[in-house]
C-alpha cells in the first residue's frame, strides 16, 4: 500500500507479527508436503519384520534393512494423507478417528455440563476457598498428572481436562498457557520418568529383551527431579503473570480468552450451588475418576471412554432437567467448539502416513543406526538419547517408536558396553521431552487448539524447560553408564 497513514507506517506490534504466523493447520499440511518431497530424495527401504510374542506385534529384525522400490508420494497422496490419517493405524498408533471422536464427545459432554451452570458456579466457589493460596493448585495438579503419566502413560486422556482447568487458571489470575502447561508438562514429566507405564517402559523393555523393572531406581530419580524442575518453572511463570498480566506470552489474547473461557461468569459470581448442581459436579468428578480406573485397570481406550462421557452427559441432562431440545443443542454446540481440535488430529497423523507409504521411515531409522555404531559408552548413550528424540518428532507414539526402534538400537548398546536398561531409559526420557513440542503429536496440537495458545508461543515458553530436562536426563544417563 502506497498511501499509508503515519500510524500505519509504524513498526508492527508484537501481536501483529504473531498473527502473521501460520495456523496449526497450515504448519501440519506443510510438513506433509515436506515429507512427500523427501520420498523423492531419500531411498526407500525396509527392515524385515517378524512376529514378537512379547509385544504382540511385528517388530523390525536387526541387520535386515534393504533398499526397496521407491514409492514416491505425489499430489494425490498429499491430499489423501489427512483423510487416511484418521483411520490408518500406522507404526503402533491408535486410529486418529478414535481420538477425534473422543474429543467431540468430550466437547458435547462439557457443553451439557456447562449449560447447567454447575461448572461456572463451582469455579467461583473454589476461588473463594483458595483465596491467597491459588499457587498451590499448580504442584498438586502437576503431581496428579505426573502420577498418571508415570503409571499408565496418561496422554490423550488429558484432552478432557483442558476445558475444565484453563477457566479456573484464568479466573484466579493466571493465563490460558498456564492451564495448558499444568496439564501437558505434568503428564509429560510423568511419561519422561515412566516407572510402570505399559505403553513406554514395558513395551520398550520387552522390545529390548529385558524385564521392565531393570533401571527402575534411576527412573524414579529422574521422575522426582524432573517433576520438581517442572513445578518450579511453571509456578514462576504463573506468578509472574498474576503479578503483571503483560508478562503473559498470550497477553494480547487475554480479552478473547477470558470471553471464551469465562463465558457467563458474571451471572454466576454470586450464585449459590443448588442441590442439583452439586450432584452434577459429583457426577462430573466421578466420570473422570471412572475414566482413569477404566484405562488403568480395565484396559479401556477411546471407544470406552467416549461411551462413558456420552452416558454421563445423558445422566447430567436428566438430573438438570434440561429437556430434550436444550440438551441436544448444548451437546452439539459443545462438540462444535472442539471440531477444530478433532480435525487437526487427523491432519497431524497424515505426516506419518506419508512417511510410511513412501517407505522412508525405516530408511531414517537405518541412518541413525549407522550414526551411533562404534561410539564409546558415554557418547553412545547420549547419542541414543538424541536419536530417539529426533525419531520421536516423526513417530510421536511412545509404543509405536518403541516397537520400531528398540529391536534395532537396543542390541547396539551391547557393543558399546551400555546396559540395555539404560537404552530403554534413554528412549523414554527423550520421547517424554520431545513430545512436549512435537507438531505431529495429537496431544500437543489438540491441547494448544483447546487452550487457544499459538504453537510458536508454546515453543517460546517450553524450550528452556526442555533444555533443563534434557540436561538432567543426559547427566543421569552419563553418570549411570560410568558407575
Amino acid at each position: 500500500m502506497n498511501n499509508q497513514s503515519p500510524a500505519a507506517a509504524q513498526p508492527a506490534t508484537p501481536a501483529t507479527v504473531q498473527d502473521r504466523f501460520p495456523t496449526a493447520y497450515t504448519i501440519l499440511f506443510a510438513l506433509i508436503v515436506v515429507m512427500a518431497a523427501l520420498t523423492w530424495i531419500l531411498p526407500a527401504g525396509q527392515y524385515e519384520r517378524a512376529a514378537n510374542k512379547a509385544l504382540g506385534k511385528d517388530a523390525p529384525v536387526p541387520g535386515t534393512y534393504k533398499v526397496v522400490e521407491a514409492a514416491h508420494q505425489g499430489v494425490f497422496d498429499v491430499l489423501m494423507a489427512p483423510i487416511t490419517g484418521f483411520y490408518n493405524q500406522s507404526t503402533g498408533m491408535a486410529n486418529a478417528i478414535d481420538v477425534s471422536l473422543f474429543v467431540l464427545i468430550i466437547g458435547g459432554f462439557l457443553g451439557v455440563v456447562n449449560a447447567t451452570g454447575a461448572i461456572n458456579t463451582g469455579i467461583e466457589r473454589v476461588m473463594l476457598r483458595m483465596k491467597g493460596r491459588e499457587k498451590w493448585m499448580i504442584p498438586v495438579l502437576m503431581l496428579l498428572f505426573a502420577a498418571g503419566g508415570t503409571t499408565y502413560g496418561m496422554a490423550e486422556e488429558t484432552l478432557a481436562f483442558y476445558v475444565i482447568l484453563i477457566p479456573l487458571m484464568i479466573a484466579v489470575g493466571y493465563d490460558a498457557l498456564t492451564g495448558v502447561a499444568v496439564i501437558m508438562v505434568g503428564a509429560g514429566v510423568g511419561v519422561l520418568g515412566s516407572t510402570i507405564n505399559p505403553f513406554s517402559t514395558a513395551i520398550a523393555s520387552n522390545a529390548a529383551g529385558i524385564p521392565f523393572t531393570q533401571g527402575m531406581a534411576l527412573r524414579l530419580v529422574i521422575l522426582a527431579l524432573g517433576w520438581l524442575i517442572c513445578v518450579i518453572y511453571v509456578m514462576r511463570y504463573a506468578e509472574r503473570v498474576r503479578k503483571d498480566p503483560s508478562k503473559s506470552l498470550v497477553a494480547d489474547l487475554k480479552a478473547s480468552n477470558e470471553a471464551h473461557f469465562l463465558r457467563n461468569r458474571e451471572a454466576h459470581r454470586d450464585a449459590v450451588l443448588t442441590g442439583r448442581q452439586q450432584l452434577i459436579l459429583v457426577l462430573f468428578a466421578a466420570s473422570f475418576a471412572v475414566m482413569v480406573w477404566g484405562v488403568a485397570m480395565r484396559g479401556w481406550w477411546m471407544a470406552e471412554m467416549s461411551a462413558l462421557f456420552l452416558a454421563v452427559a445423558i445422566v447430567v441432562g436428566l438430573v438438570g432437567w434440561m429437556g430434550e431440545k436444550p440438551f441436544t443443542s448444548a451437546f452439539v454446540d459443545g462438540a462444535r467448539d472442539l471440531l477444530g481440535v478433532a480435525l487437526v488430529i487427523g491432519l497431524a497423523r497424515g505426516i506419518v502416513v506419508v512417511m510410511d507409504q513412501g517407505k522412508i521411515t525405516d530408511t531414517i531409522l537405518h541412518s541413525f543406526e549407522g550414526w551411533i555404531t562404534g561410539m564409546s559408552n558415554v557418547a553412545f548413550v547420549n547419542a541414543l538419547f538424541a536419536t530417539e528424540g529426533l525419531l520421536s518428532l516423526l513417530v510421536p507414539s511412545t509404543s509405536g517408536l518403541a516397537v520400531l526402534s528398540m529391536p534395532i538400537l537396543a542390541p547396539l548398546s551391547d557393543f558399546a558396553g551400555v546396559p540395555r536398561h539404560l537404552a530403554v531409559t534413554a528412549f523414554q526420557t527423550s520421547i517424554g521431552i520431545t513430545n512436549l513440542i512435537t507438531p505431529t503429536y495429537a496431544v500437543v496440537v489438540g491441547a494448544l487448539a483447546i487452550g487457544r495458545v499459538p504453537y510458536q508461543r508454546w515453543v517460546r515458553f517450553i524450550w528452556p524447560l526442555m533444555l533443563m530436562l534434557a540436561l538432567l536426563s543426559m547427566a543421569s544417563l552419563s553418570a549411570a553408564v560410568m558407575l
